[in-house]
């Protein structure tokens, strides 16, 4: 009888194959880094090709650290970088060109156009989402315009369009022989496509893209106990394993915290931030910012819905004052470097790099440092740095409150940025709720472990899920507060700074 079950991580930094057993523990864990391209100012690709390569590392890297068989697992799960787009050969599985990230700004005018007619929120009603160059729908266009021979390809069915599950996926089920070409509801839920209540490609925002139905992936549940296909002897696994589970990162964090009921919510720390709060089985639409989208779906099951907020940049912000400002060699001394000050000598931070998401949406923005005196040093920018985490944070929280009616009463936070314990504490004091870490903090991971889990019957019932979340730390406002207030104030006068620099 399999013991373990595995997951696929595919994030905007890296691909990651972690192994768990019953209780969710991590077993073994393998990791590496792919090329970010940055071919114009705004724009971001990755290689699809090498993070193929790469996740066959990675499992087999993983498998290699644990002595476990490819065979000893239930059947994988699968969570990925959302709205990243990749456009494929059905016959070679050669890429048209390099994968778009979702943070790449290329389609901003493409999304000018779409908007110049119904405004920004010309599809919010069918899809939840405003119109961004964020989402998947305005790249496939972008692809289908500038690549040679991609629209052709697309129009006789010889090509294919997925997000990163989608193309991890038909590559683990197959590939050229047969692979599996499916998308789980969760990531067509961002690609301004999918209708939200029907979980079907829209024809008409189709046909206003311009994009050919029959390029894209079958839309399956996130848990699907019918699975999509195995894994062959020949592959990485060396086994015949079941691949049965797919989410969008952050839905798979919210399932890896158990977030299973109306009203809880979590917070992910990574390349960006996104903050998800589960809404029920009816899409609640936003007044103030966020996005609507599907928080999962479990086969035979009702969807379950959520309301999002999407920061664009977070530990990303980090990783600038690592690699392009060079302050520090690794991204953990930055706590160090902060905590050397009390506060950020009036200093704001404000990570426009490619615009700002929720709730601004504002693709005109750039990123300001604002607030600067010759008292100002390295360790206020540092602090500066980690507190704009914390009130793009804030800013979401606030839209949230309003769209759904229920304060929020304390926050689950995961990701990469949850080990910085100074940032925890600022965050909890500028929300003015606890914050609770979990024990197994790789909880996307463990979301896409989850859903594989329960179609293959490695966890009968997620009241079991339930049981495996533990807490590891609950941090409790201390800040009084009219000094939260003073420099929430002076962070939205930050933000004002930002607007109307692109014309």
């Amino acid at each position: 009888m399999a013991s373990y079950i595995g997951a696929v991580d595919q994030g905007t930094t890296s691909t990651r194959f972690i192994i768990f057993d019953r209780k969710g523990r991590i077993v073994a864990l393998d990791q590496k880094e792919h090329a970010q391209i940055y071919p114009r100012p705004g724009w971001v690709e990755h290689d699809p090709m090498e993070i193929w390569h790469n996740t066959q590392e990675v499992i087999r890297g993983a498998l290699a650290k644990s002595g476990i068989k490819g065979a000893e697992l239930a059947a994988i799960g699968i969570t990925n970088q959302r709205e990243t787009t990749v456009v494929w050969d059905r016959a070679t599985g050669k890429p048209f060109g390099n994968a778009i990230v979702w943070q790449c700004t290329r389609t901003h005018e493409i999304c000018k156009t779409l908007m110049a007619d119904g405004g920004q929120d010309r599809f919010r009603e069918t899809t939840g989402l405003a119109v961004a160059t964020y989402f998947s729908g305005p790249k496939i266009r972008w692809i289908l315009d500038n690549v040679p021979g991609a629209r052709e390809a697309a129009e006789r069915g010889d090509a294919c369009f997925g997000t990163m599950e989608t193309w991890v996926i038909w590559w683990l089920t197959g590939g050229p022989q047969g692979g599996a070409h499916v998308t789980d509801v969760t990531n067509a839920s961002r690609t301004m496509l999918m209708d939200l209540r029907s979980l079907r490609w829209d024809d008409d925002i189709l046909a206003v893209l311009g994009i050919p139905r029959q390029m894209l992936p079958r839309i399956v549940p996130s848990s699907d106990a019918g699975t999509w296909g195995t894994t062959d002897e020949h592959g990485p696994l060396s086994a015949r394993v079941p691949v049965c589970g797919a989410l969008g990162d952050q839905q798979a964090a919210l399932v890896g915290q158990a977030c299973f009921e109306p009203g809880q919510a979590k917070n992910t720390y990574g390349t960006g931030c996104f903050l998800l709060m589960h809404t029920g089985h009816e899409p609640m639409p936003s007044r103030h910012g966020l996005i609507t989208t599907l928080a999962y779906q479990f086969s035979g099951r009702e969807p379950s819905y959520c309301l999002e907020g999407s920061i664009a940049i977070a530990g990303a912000l980090v990783q600038w004052l690592r690699d392009n400002m060079e302050m520090f060699k690794d991204a953990a001394e930055i706590e160090e470097l902060a905590a050397k000050v009390e506060d950020t000598g009036g200093v704001y931070v404000v990570p426009a790099f490619s615009g700002l998401f929720a709730p601004y949406w504002r693709p005109d923005a750039r990123g300001v440092i604002a607030g600067l005196t010759r008292y100002v040093n390295k360790h206020h920018i540092a602090r500066a740095v980690l507190e704009a985490t914390a009130y793009q944070t804030r800013d979401i929280v606030e839209a949230m409150n309003l769209d759904s009616g229920v304060p929020l009463k304390s926050l689950k936070v995961d990701g990469g940025m949850v080990r910085n314990e100074l940032l925890m504490q600022f965050q909890s004091d500028v929300l003015a709720v606890p914050v609770v870490r979990p024990r197994v903090s790789e909880t996307t991971c463990l979301g896409a472990a989850y859903a594989a889990g329960i179609a293959s019957g490695f966890w009968t019932d997620r009241s079991e899920l339930v049981a495996n979340w533990e807490e590891d730390r609950t941090w409790q406002p201390l800040m009084p507060d009219g000094q939260r207030e003073q420099g929430y104030a002076g962070w939205k006068k930050a933000v004002q700074r930002t607007f109307d620099w692109v014309e």
